[in-house]
């Protein structure tokens, strides 16, 4: 008794230091966001998948809200994440691309730049990020350490590639392995032991995980029962970054297992902690499936009614699944098609937390439409993205409209393709000369999107 009296003295303390008062604390939600690395809109069986089930996950969705109409920040890893951490679009990111550094990372962010870990620390939040981080080199301005309490797993998703890896990170720690060792559980009951040190005080899980992205990698425990379903590709190698893997299609399988299991696991000690209607757990995935390493996604279709890939910005590069679980808060079994994007995220949480969302960002809240309100629930003008490889490309949404430009490094004037999605999400009839007065607004949204970088402009073949 003396013991739980003491805690909780030295916890009120901690809290009077941070300026908030106990009632304050407990007011405010744990929040964990899980970020899927390359899992397509139909990867998930809540979303359509038929060759394998996501049950976890699908628990989810039916306990809380399902987007249909949700995009990731871009089509690759790194621009994405610095989206979803600034809550600004690609079109004024201070990422947008992937800029490799050597020997290992991607190119940093500023010192000073305002990401969700930074503002929810200034609230009174723990904060932990657990999977691939991306967004700056070990002992850079922006390593992860320097915006999470504490940090567990990759800082650089060239590493990522191999899932037994020689070492991973923790902190500003370097943690060797013996390169034998699946890391996907390493960094879940790192991401589990942060709950459990800091269940007693308001905590941010940002769970960025490597599942599915290549190379195709699971322990062959995992892999053995999906062997037979995949006869043809048994004799198939996926190759992807120096690793080898015979049957890519089962290790997807796998791997897709193995993290709904972790997501089951995850909500089971939520429960087990008595923190399940205080927590808010959030689902998305980075950006659309993968073709690398083996990986089939026509095989699953992995985009389902979408057209395209990872790296298009077409809606099967960049329709995402987003779903929302807050008991007692969210009404269970609720879709909505509400158009959203990983920007959006920074004042969704600022807003379930309690923060001051800052200034000239592009996201807009979407807690009206968690909370069953979408009648007040205030809509974005356009969606907009911007992509410098494959010839340079960007693309707007606005309504239910979609513009793409593509081989603008060629052609700044290249003609704007323009979709009715209502009546077309594959993205198939192209309607943009029955509609000059669209493509035209979609050509000023272009404009009032862009906001020049010193690292990235079109027309330029190679980024700096």
């Amino acid at each position: 008794m003396l013991q739980k009296l003491l805690s909780l003295t030295a916890l009120i303390c901690l809290l009077a230091i941070q300026g908030f008062s106990p009632a304050e604390a407990a007011e405010k939600p744990n929040i964990i966001y899980i970020l899927l690395d390359d899992a397509g809109y139909g990867d998930l069986s809540c979303y359509g998948q038929q060759k394998f089930q996501t049950p976890n996950i699908d628990r989810l969705a039916q306990e809380g809200i399902q987007f249909t109409d949700h995009y990731s920040g871009s089509t690759v890893c790194a621009p994405t994440r610095c989206s979803l951490m600034t809550g600004l679009h690609t079109g004024h990111t201070y990422v947008r691309g992937n800029r490799e550094v050597k020997p290992e990372g991607q190119a940093a962010m500023p010192a000073d730049i305002v990401t969700i870990p930074r503002l929810l620390r200034n609230a009174g939040y723990k904060t932990g990020a657990f999977g691939k981080w991306g967004l700056g080199a070990p002992g850079s301005p922006s390593d992860p350490a320097n915006h999470f309490d504490v940090f567990y797993g990759y800082n650089c998703q060239r590493e990522a590639h191999n899932y037994y890896p020689t070492h991973l990170w923790s902190n500003f720690e370097r943690v060797e392995l013996d390169g034998k060792t699946y890391t996907a559980p390493l960094i879940a009951n790192a991401a589990t032991q942060f709950i459990r040190d800091n269940k007693d005080v308001p905590f941010f899980v940002y769970l960025p995980v490597t599942i599915p992205h290549a190379a195709m990698h699971a322990p062959e425990s995992d892999v053995a029962p999906f062997r037979d379903q995949f006869p043809e590709y048994e004799n198939k190698i996926g190759k992807y970054a120096g690793t080898e893997f015979r049957n890519p299609a089962a290790a997807f399988v796998a791997m897709m297992t193995i993290l709904d299991n972790e997501v089951g696991e995850l909500m089971t000690l939520l429960q087990t902690l008595d923190l399940d209607d205080n927590t808010i757990v959030m689902l998305s995935s980075d950006n659309g499936p993968h073709r690398e390493g083996g990986h089939d996604p026509v095989l699953f279709d992995s985009n389902g009614p979408l057209r395209g890939f990872k790296r298009d910005l077409t809606e099967g590069g960049i329709r995402a699944p987003m779903i929302a679980r807050w008991p007692g808060k969210i009404a269970p079994g609720r879709k909505t098609s509400h158009a959203s994007a990983h920007w959006d995220v920074l004042p969704t949480v600022c807003e379930l937390a309690g923060v001051k969302t800052p200034n000239n960002i592009d996201g807009i809240s979407f807690v009206n439409t968690l909370m069953g309100k979408p009648d007040q629930q205030p809509q974005h003008d356009y969606l907009y993205w911007e992509f410098y490889e494959q010839g340079g490309k960007r693309a707007v949404r606005f309504g239910n409209w979609k513009a793409i430009q593509l081989n603008l490094n060629k052609n700044a004037d290249s003609p704007v393709a323009l979709y009715d999605l209502s009546q077309d999400i594959g993205e198939t009839n192209d309607v943009a000369s029955e509609h000059p007065d669209l493509v035209a607004k979609a050509k000023r949204f272009f404009t009032d999107a862009h906001t020049p970088s010193e690292f990235w402009s079109f027309g330029t073949k190679k980024q700096k």
